[in-house]
């Protein structure tokens, strides 16, 4: 009696302590939801849980790290690094959150940040760390190395000057690459995007005047894309007068720039100052009608008509409507409208209006006019080529994509020519079925035989973490000799037609499962086929697509289940490594090679390792995914009963990889 009353009491205890728990912690019903559906695999439901744990206790690190790894889950990368990041902030000691930070930056291409924090935790011991630290600083530092020498004998180029500072950016070397951003700008100063690289620099250098200044000039420079970057790194106010000048000091000839300033000084009054501006902007932009104007009105208003009549006739020559019938109402002189004008009156003002915007980089103002525009003349192909640059500024590229392709059916070869490129560009990433092809041909003076590889595969675009797709594969040689002379891991001699669906890549890893029919083309044969696995590949260092050469190396692992194969698994491991040389359009990639192929049946024909050294090349002009290959290889079976081969092989590949999309 007394142990049940005991038992009573205890368990009424835990149960007050767990009301007053959940009393206690405010975030205990949307975890309590979001773990439920963690569980469930329902990730949106767990995503929305942990949002709203964190918006009532966004201090607590847990929960940040347990929605950062349900992101990874669906493959939103970016948004499971803020998430560790903000962990970070929270707990700066907690090297596992630091690390996965660092991971995810340097997937999400923010190097320079994930050198930072690989070198602050490596101090404390981490070998983790300390290589991930080693695979990003040394291949910065030989390129800084390299492209100081080539400047130094003479390779005073943009290019030479860009790579050189954004490699030193990275490096956290803030000096050496604000120094040759400025040098790279200097020598294309119409490449304004440099000065927000250049003011991102100087702002992480707590140089805040010059940052400002630098990106103040890009952000009323021309390039709509810079002009954004630019407002998004500058203070949330409008510029001061002295902000103005020194901006200028550093970009004088930024026609855009002086005039806003000079109409800024007419608002507060100071028109001597305004009327220096003004006089500067028509000196160093003739083709500015309106400072043009402006400053005809001014001294016009000061009687100076000699000097004001020259700027009229200039805007009265000139192709702006709206500024010439303002210079005649200020002269008195009738107002002129051209053929068809009475028309499109409100659509040319609407027009140049957006121009104005777009130039200024105010994309919401420019989608505002040209709307009003495209309202007036709806046949106007012009209009609707910038509304698709607009929208795809703004980000909202199914509304571009639409545009672009009215654009398209222009009669003007240019406005045709740019807006099917950028269709072409958009239709990727928002056509609902997406074909891809990749082959592989490759020669096997070993076997004598010519073999083929190569899937056609058109995939379903669908929300969530999973694709699905229909495929057809090709696997076969030209000869025909399977099963007397070559393995099968060679050639299935078969189309495979089949359905399937594949993981989005997560960390470099894919999973995939398809069921279909394997059809042989020579015997006519059909046998139901299965198949899957994981694929997972990482490199580092200077690829074929790179602009210059280095070290690199690249590894790929392939876990493949195969019905036909009396249902084996098989893992396919190739690692290369070695160093990318780069001459004029020509890259070439010499390595050494070592691979590995096993199984779960332990079959000898998929029991083998091979090495040796190889070549990759492919020149610039050719497709971005097309490369040669060439190989020499030294094998041994590593499973030997029941082989009727030597032990040991031989063989020279030499093959073809090409990939695009329709």
């Amino acid at each position: 009696m007394l142990v049940s009353s005991m038992r009573a009491a205890v368990l009424s205890c835990l149960c007050s302590v767990a009301l007053l728990a959940q009393a206690s912690d405010p975030a205990y019903e949307p975890l309590t939801r979001a773990y439920a559906a963690l569980r469930a695999h329902d990730y949106d439901a767990a995503i929305a849980g942990f949002l709203q744990g964190i918006a009532v206790v966004p201090d607590r690190v847990a929960i940040r790290k347990d929605l950062g790894y349900t992101y990874l889950k669906v493959g939103e990368n970016d948004l499971a690094r803020d998430q560790f990041e903000a962990a970070m902030r929270v707990d700066a000691a907690d090297e596992q959150v630091a690390m996965e930070y660092a991971f995810l930056c340097f997937e999400t291409k923010k190097q320079a940040e994930a050198r930072r924090v690989f070198d602050r935790v490596r101090k404390s011991g981490n070998a983790t760390a300390e290589q991930a630290f080693q695979n990003i600083d040394g291949p910065l530092a030989a390129g800084i190395d390299r492209w100081q020498k080539a400047i130094a004998m003479g390779s005073d180029s943009f290019s030479a000057h860009f790579e050189l500072a954004t490699l030193a950016e990275q490096r956290d070397e803030l000096a050496l690459a604000a120094e040759h951003f400025q040098k790279a700008w200097k020598l294309l100063p119409d490449r304004r995007s440099v000065l927000v690289d250049l003011g991102r620099v100087w702002k992480s250098m707590g140089l805040t005047e010059r940052a400002n200044a630098a990106l103040l000039a890009a952000s009323r420079g021309g390039e709509p894309r810079a002009a954004e970057m630019a407002k998004e790194l500058l203070p949330d106010r409008y510029p001061f007068v002295n902000e103005f000048r020194s901006a200028l000091e550093l970009d004088p000839a930024n026609a855009e720039l002086r005039r806003e300033l000079g109409y800024l000084l007419l608002r507060m009054e100071r028109q001597d100052e305004a009327e220096a501006e003004f006089r500067k902007v028509t000196e160093i932009a003739p083709d500015d009608l309106l400072s043009a104007t402006q400053l005809g009105f001014l001294l016009h208003a000061r009687g100076q008509d000699a000097l004001a009549r020259p700027l009229f006739e200039r805007v009265l020559a000139g192709s702006d409507d709206d500024l010439a019938n303002r210079v005649r109402a200020v002269l008195r002189m009738p107002q002129v409208l051209r053929k068809g004008a009475e028309d499109k009156a409100q659509s040319i003002d609407a027009k140049v209006m957006a121009e104005r915007s777009i130039k200024a980089g105010y994309m919401q103002d420019a989608l505002r006019y040209l709307k009003v525009a495209q309202e007036s003349d709806p046949g106007d192909f012009d209009v609707m080529l910038k509304l698709g640059w607009t929208y795809n500024i703004l980000y909202q590229d199914s509304l571009a994509y639409r545009w672009f392709r009215l654009a398209e059916k222009s009669q003007d070869t240019r406005i045709a020519s740019q807006a099917d490129e950028a269709a072409r560009h958009l239709r990727q990433g928002l056509e609902p079925v997406r074909v891809s092809v990749w082959l592989y041909p490759l020669y096997s003076l070993r076997w004598s035989d010519l073999f083929s590889y190569a899937q056609v595969r058109a995939d379903l675009r669908v929300a969530g973490p999973i694709q699905p797709y229909a495929s057809v594969r090709i696997v076969g040689d030209a000869r025909g000799n399977i099963g007397v002379f070559s393995p099968q891991y060679l050639s299935e001699s078969s189309l495979i037609f089949a359905l399937g669906a594949r993981t989005k890549p997560w960390n470099g890893v894919t999973g995939w499962f398809e069921a279909g029919n394997a059809v042989g083309y020579r015997s006519g044969h059909a046998l139901p086929d299965y198949r899957g696995g994981v694929s997972a590949a990482r490199s580092f260092g200077r690829t074929l697509g790179s602009e210059s050469g280095g070290w690199f190396a690249d590894s790929t692992l392939d876990g493949v289940f195969v019905s036909r194969f009396g249902n084996d698994f098989i893992v396919y491991s190739q690692t290369r490594a070695g160093y990318t040389a780069a001459s004029g359009g020509l890259r070439a990639q010499f390595y050494w090679s070592a691979n590995l192929t096993v199984d779960s049946q332990q079959q000898y024909w998929a029991q083998f390792g091979e090495t040796g050294p190889g070549v990759r090349w492919r020149e610039q002009s050719m497709p971005a995914s097309m490369w040669f290959s060439l190989q020499v290889l030294r094998g041994a079976y590593l499973v030997n009963a029941g082989n009727p081969r030597r032990p040991s092989f031989d063989d020279v590949r030499a093959g073809v990889w090409y990939a695009f999309s329709l």
